[in-house]
């Protein structure tokens, strides 16, 4: 599996890292895929593509590559990226435009996932969360209100005088 990772895009929709500056944006995403890439999104070889910076060779942080633009949009090299890979695909992306450019593109059908599924509270995709379970009281203990009442009869008992 090869997950292509619109860098940006992750980390300006990021709470964490959107107000960073654009290295410490990088940094902050590179290190959390390089950690929990696996956990966060599957096995396989993650490359991060970012806009800009120089023409060089790509770096690699354990299983995750860091490619740069350049001259072009990050958008048209995971484009083009997608195209050429072989195998599965899948594209962290939240811009509806390289979705769409994407799978027109690729001849064939790619997972597309939006931003989300690599923030921290993301352990698993969203089909195998289970969901939320309900407590019927809003989460409080059943048998709350006697406690409550016990509650109140000890401390507010001296303010009724």
């Amino acid at each position: 599996m090869r997950y292509l990772v619109d860098g940006y895009n992750v980390t300006m929709a990021d709470e964490a890292t959107r107000r960073l500056g654009r290295d410490a944006q990088r940094l902050a995403l590179v290190r959390r895929l390089a950690a929990r890439g696996r956990e966060l999104l599957g096995p396989g070889q993650v490359t991060v593509v970012f806009d800009g910076g120089a023409l060089r060779e790509d770096e690699v942080h354990g299983n995750v590559h860091v490619r740069f633009s350049s001259d072009e949009s990050a958008d048209d090299v995971i484009v083009r990226m997608a195209i050429a890979e072989g195998g599965d695909v899948v594209v962290i992306t939240s811009d509806r435009e390289l979705r769409s450019r994407v799978r027109e593109h690729a001849g064939r059908s790619i997972d597309v996932r939006q931003v989300a599924s690599i923030f921290e509270d993301a352990v698993a995709p969203p089909s195998a969360r289970r969901p939320a379970r309900r407590h019927p009281h809003g989460g409080l203990p059943s048998g709350h209100e006697t406690i409550t009442r016990e509650l109140e009869d000890l401390w507010l008992d001296g303010d009724k005088e």
